[in-house]
């Protein structure tokens, strides 16, 4: 029908799709280490930020805590993370990596780097791709959410 846009033509769907594709191309990569990508996410912030509390922590990865506390019980049950109690606050949580996550990091990386050579993607590509997909998620961040519900 003419003035239907196409789904191929829709930015959200390009990201929807490349997001699937994403997810299953990085359970391939971290299969080997028993990881899912969110646990991978949640490492990256922990190599670079940890100790962190899993307020903090969520705040890195965009998660909440009913999302994050799951997905901390696994990782803690499967030797990467320590969590205990803040002794000023117990309501705060701190979490941090065991030894083995220290120990794994660079293997990691350079597991995922290697993956990223067979993708056959350049760094420069990668960093362009990376600078389009930031730009459109804070442009998101700055909708005012009040002018689509107010849209005819």
């Amino acid at each position: 029908m003419a003035g239907f846009r196409q789904i191929d033509g829709e930015l959200c769907f390009g990201i929807y799709n490349a997001n699937k594709k994403f997810n299953r191309f990085y359970q391939h990569v971290l299969a080997s280490y028993g990881l899912t990508y969110p646990q991978y996410a949640v490492m990256l912030v922990l190599w670079n930020h940890a100790p962190i509390t899993v307020r903090e922590l969520g705040a890195y990865v965009d998660l909440d805590s009913g999302t994050l506390t799951p997905l901390l019980k696994r990782l803690q049950k499967n030797g990467w993370v320590t969590k205990s109690r803040s002794t000023k606050d117990e309501r705060v949580v701190n979490i941090n990596i065991t030894d083995y996550a220290k120990k794994m990091e660079k293997e990691i990386y350079a597991h995922v780097n290697q993956c990223f050579e067979i993708l056959g993607m350049s760094r420069s590509q990668i960093d362009e791709a990376l600078k389009v997909i930031n730009a459109v998620s804070n442009q998101l961040d700055n909708v005012d959410v009040q002018k689509i519900t107010e849209v005819d």
